[in-house]
């Protein structure tokens, strides 16, 4: 991916053959079960996995992590026929996945959604819209949440709409400061017809499920932001080697010496806190949610800083398209916001916090 970072930005390529070829490594559905295509490995690998294609491309990494999200979602919700059908073309990435949980009106507070789902024979009648989709327009298999019931949370199912379901349109492809090498649109819903046989799990299970999906999401979006920062080391460890000032290599200045050294240890400290996340994930441990929340929040907001500390060290050239630093700061600043927003990660942590016993 490395070699193509620069161009799939600025030319918004989603690369789909690409990322075929990346399924073919299995990483297609890293931790869906090997029966229906996976390859049945744990979190902590997956976390190993996305920070090192991230060091080659933060935003096509970013897209995988979303679609394997949700064919795990698939994966461990859906009944034997539904894994069947969906996970195998999801795990080879012969189809690609998108998350619907945001709408214009329900972004942090998720559980106030308001699309509907009447039911209506065999079939839901769907009406409402998503935004900032990843991969919307371009993907096949839609994760969508919606209304089934009442106001709050357990009102909210889970349903898999197929692209070229009649009802289901996108709205126009957003301009984005990064992540441009995959499409973000609104998912728009308008009467359409989805099969009850397309809904995971239960009614009133969806708020669930989604949050279930995210709380690997977070460990994915997370160890994304650890390639970034990962990268931007070794670049601004390479530029202080030979850019010269004052007579000597910007290597000999010992505050950028020191710079650099915080620079590393934060990106180990993150790190670890993401991969003891991903093991208590694994494990189903109760404090999973918390940790995965904390690892969201700290290398999130930790990586962001390492990366535009790497680009201040490369001065003016680190604001040029030409040295891919800028790229790794634009692409992951939305980290920072996604897979719920850090404010939203200081909230479950000092719930749970505040509500142990």
């Amino acid at each position: 991916m490395a070699p193509h970072m620069a161009e799939w930005d600025e030319k918004e390529m989603f690369p789909v053959e690409t990322m075929r070829k990346a399924a073919q490594l299995g990483f297609g559905g890293i931790y869906v079960q090997p029966d229906v295509g996976g390859s049945g490995l744990s979190r902590l690998d997956t976390s190993v996995i996305f920070e090192a294609l991230s060091t080659g491309c933060v935003s096509t990494t970013a897209y995988i992590s979303i679609h394997n999200m949700c064919a795990w979602m698939i994966d461990t919700f859906g009944n034997t026929e539904q894994r069947e059908r969906f996970c195998p073309d999801l795990c080879s990435m012969e189809k690609f996945a998108s998350y619907c949980l945001t709408e214009p009106g329900s972004g942090s507070d998720a559980a106030s959604l308001l699309t509907t789902a009447q039911l209506k024979g065999d079939h839901y009648i769907l009406n409402g819209s998503k935004a900032f989709i990843s991969g919307g327009g371009d993907t096949d298999v839609y994760v969508v949440m919606c209304r089934t019931g009442g106001k709050g949370p357990k009102g909210i199912s889970c349903l898999v709409v197929e692209k070229g379901t009649p009802g289901l349109s996108f709205g126009k492809k957003e301009k984005k400061v990064g992540w441009n090498s995959q499409p973000t649109r609104a998912v728009i819903l308008e009467d359409c017809a989805v099969p009850v046989t397309n809904r995971l799990g239960e009614e009133g299970q969806g708020f669930n499920i989604a949050m279930k999906g995210l709380n690997g999401g977070r460990i994915n979006i997370a160890s994304c932001s650890l390639g970034a920062a990962h990268a931007c080391v070794q670049l601004a460890r390479d530029h202080l080697l030979v850019r010269k000032q004052f007579g000597e290599t910007l290597s000999n200045n010992q505050f950028l010496q020191f710079k650099l050294a915080e620079m590393a240890t934060k990106l180990v400290a993150s790190r670890l806190i993401v991969r003891e996340a991903a093991t208590a994930l694994q494990e189903n441990r109760s404090d999973a949610s918390s940790l995965c929340a904390m690892a969201k929040l700290f290398a999130t907001d930790e990586c962001f800083n390492i990366c535009n500390q790497a680009l201040q060290m490369h001065g003016g050239y680190g604001y040029l398209k030409d040295y891919a630093v800028q790229q790794f700061v634009r692409d992951i600043r939305v980290h920072q916001i996604l897979e719920g927003t850090n404010e939203v990660m200081r909230m479950i942590v000092s719930r749970n916090l505040l509500t142990e016993s």
